[in-house]
């Protein structure tokens, strides 16, 4: 059984992640979730996956909400196949 199956996050960029996060939650509820600066303090995209790309902890937080949402019947699994 190939492990890459079984992953949520295989073949998905950081970019993308962050959008879909940005489309359910914004930046606002990004900073509630994952205390990280560049989502409470003058946020974008850019400044936020060059600090992600960085920061290995910041980056797994991420990833984790992005699986936890992933479940969520809130989420809009839509925005991935943009």
């Amino acid at each position: 059984m190939d492990r890459t199956a079984n992953d949520p996050l295989h073949g998905i960029t950081l970019e993308t992640i962050l959008n879909s996060l940005l489309i359910c939650y914004g930046w606002e509820g990004l900073a509630e979730r994952v205390k990280i600066n560049c989502f409470s303090s003058n946020p974008s995209i850019n400044s936020s996956l060059k600090f992600l790309r960085k920061t290995p902890w910041a980056r797994t937080e991420i990833e984790t909400l992005y699986r936890d949402s992933l479940k969520s019947k809130d989420f809009d699994n839509s925005s991935l196949l943009e």
